[in-house]
């Protein structure tokens, strides 16, 4: 049997193999050993695992500072190291699996994220535990990207949507049910829980990936590219995200860019990432295939999904905080009032995943985005200050409806048109894309409701003043009712304290307000960038289309 090496169709630097021999492809009819549902839920158990643990800590940072004698402020790096080492690790999947082979890096990545859990679990310091929260995120940065991949390759092309459609549920409900999960564990135990109950996961997943997955004989182990790894792409990688993240991260702590800290780490992001992508488009074994951008489709999905990354994690970040902050919620209960939303995607994910083998994506994400401008719309008109419990949970429940279909629609559409050697790189990338979308829009939205409260509370102030009827009509009825208890000159005092606390609360309400539409026009910008997508046939295989770009 004779071969001919050929690149691939869009020039992205990558090698096909075309069988002169009219027999079968290899690569076209392989197929697992074992049921690829079951290989979804293992690998999906990992992914869950890992995911979870990006917010799960997040409500436990007063007890793990007190505990281990460090300021809140020093805390939040429990956060940030885990997010740098993630976001470093994410992308660089497709290369550690040419390395290592894709189950064996799956594998180990499990590994170092269990031990490191029970390592954080035991940590006696705040510079140990950050220590080993940074192993922990290096072993999870891998977990997603492969997770994602294996399933992408154990289903064939036209049931590949409902796979995606189990591994979007984990992406999305893991990070909703985090902080719940995470404040009853710290309120019911100790802190040190949220990362025990990794361990029993952790090892069932190693052995169940152990047993079940396989790689397809496109996925060759090469030890020898760790003698001519990319130190320099590696670098620049480091210090772009981990610029980004500090940014990001102490951004709003430190008055953004009137902080000579942040605008040094501003400066080591922008200059890394150009750093970055001139080095690694020119590197002849890079880290990265950036060259997979010259695929059209797939580098507006990367775009598209950033995006979609960023509403999704703002979204699960601006309720709770909301009921939080002016409803006067714990987090226990603010997470309860998420809970309908996950039970929602439950149902709507596999009715999404089905739908990808019978309607386009391109139309799937059309509907998606839709919905997403309506439901923005929505929740701008029923937040305020009288939302009971039930009203929470019905605007989740309506804030997920459009998650599945801009998610699972556009992971698939990733694919389409792909090479198949390069999966590992497409499922790093657009999870890669996604996180930094999220923490990129958690940053931006949280910084708009500070401005838009400050804005409205500059405004309502200016109906503050002694002419304004309707301002002496409630400052007199406060005084007569505060002063029979307290005291005339107490009353008048309090009720001046009263007005304005209702003025900054009303502020703050229509501060979440304002970014809820803004998030609902940005929904209408993706609606046009999403007829950008390719067209493609319902189920279509990643091979068929590649002349699209």
């Amino acid at each position: 049997m004779a071969d001919t090496q050929s690149l691939s169709p869009a020039g992205a630097g990558t090698r096909s193999t075309t069988v002169k021999n009219p027999s079968p492809d290899l690569h076209a009819v392989w197929k697992p050993r074992v049921n690829p549902w079951l290989i979804a839920m293992t690998v999906a158990l990992a992914a869950f695992m890992e995911v979870l643990d990006t917010s799960i800590a997040n409500v436990a940072l007063p007890h793990i500072a007190g505990t281990l004698g460090a300021s809140t402020d020093q805390g939040t790096w429990v956060l940030t190291s885990y997010l740098v080492s993630n976001a470093i690790v994410l992308p660089l999947g497709g290369w550690a699996s040419s390395l290592m082979g894709r189950r064996n890096f799956f594998v180990f990545c499990i590994m170092i994220f269990t031990i490191a859990s029970f390592l954080c679990g035991v940590a006696p310091s705040l510079p140990l535990l950050i220590i080993f929260r940074v192993i922990q995120g290096a072993g999870g940065g891998g977990m997603q990207p492969m997770a994602q991949a294996i399933m992408a390759d154990s289903f064939e092309p036209h049931k590949r949507g409902q796979a995606f459609a189990l591994y979007g549920l984990v992406a999305v409900l893991a990070p909703s049910i985090g902080p719940t999960l995470g404040g009853w564990i710290t309120d019911n135990f100790s802190w040190r829980w949220i990362f025990f109950i990794n361990i029993p996961v952790g090892i069932l997943a190693y052995i169940l990936v152990s047993r079940l997955v396989e790689d397809p004989p496109w996925i060759k182990a090469d030890p020898s590219k760790l003698r001519n790894m990319d130190y320099v792409g590696l670098a620049f990688l480091t210090l772009s995200m981990g610029g980004l993240q500090i940014m990001l991260d102490k951004g709003e702590e430190n008055d953004w860019f009137a902080s000579g800290f942040i605008r040094f780490f501003a400066v080591l992001f922008i200059g890394s990432l150009i750093g970055l992508a001139v080095w690694e488009w020119r590197h002849k074994n890079p880290l990265i295939n950036l060259k997979l951008f010259r695929f059209r489709n797939f580098a507006i999905c990367c775009f598209l999904m950033m995006l979609v990354g960023g509403v999704l994690n703002a979204n699960t970040v601006l309720q709770p905080q909301f009921m939080q902050e002016l409803l006067g919620y714990n987090a226990t209960t603010a997470g309860l009032a998420l809970t309908a939303g996950g039970i929602t995607l439950v149902f709507v994910m596999p009715f999404a995943g089905y739908a990808t083998g019978k309607v386009s994506a391109r139309t799937l994400t059309l509907i998606g985005f839709t919905l997403l401008v309506l439901t923005f719309r929505y929740a701008a008109e029923v937040t305020n200050l009288q939302m009971t419990f039930a009203q929470a949970s019905w605007l989740r429940v309506v804030q997920m409806l459009p998650l599945p279909f801009c998610f699972i629609s556009i992971t698939n559409a990733a694919y389409v048109g792909m090479p198949k050697e390069e999966s590992n790189q497409v499922a790093g990338l657009i999870n890669f894309v996604r996180n930094l979308g999220g923490s990129i829009l958690i940053a931006i939205t949280n910084a708009q409701v500070t401005s838009r409260a400050m804005w409205h509370q500059q405004h309502l102030q200016s109906a503050m003043q002694s002419a304004s009827i309707a301002f002496q009509q409630q400052s007199q009825a406060l005084t007569g009712f505060l002063g029979n208890q307290f005291g005339t000159a107490n009353g008048k005092t309090m009720a001046l304290a009263s007005i304005y606390t209702q003025l900054n609360m009303q502020a703050q309400m229509q501060g979440y307000q304002d970014v809820y539409m803004e998030l609902s026009w940005m929904s209408t910008g993706l609606i046009v960038l999403a007829f950008l997508l390719n067209k493609n046939r319902p189920g279509q295989a990643p091979s068929e289309g590649a002349a699209m770009h």
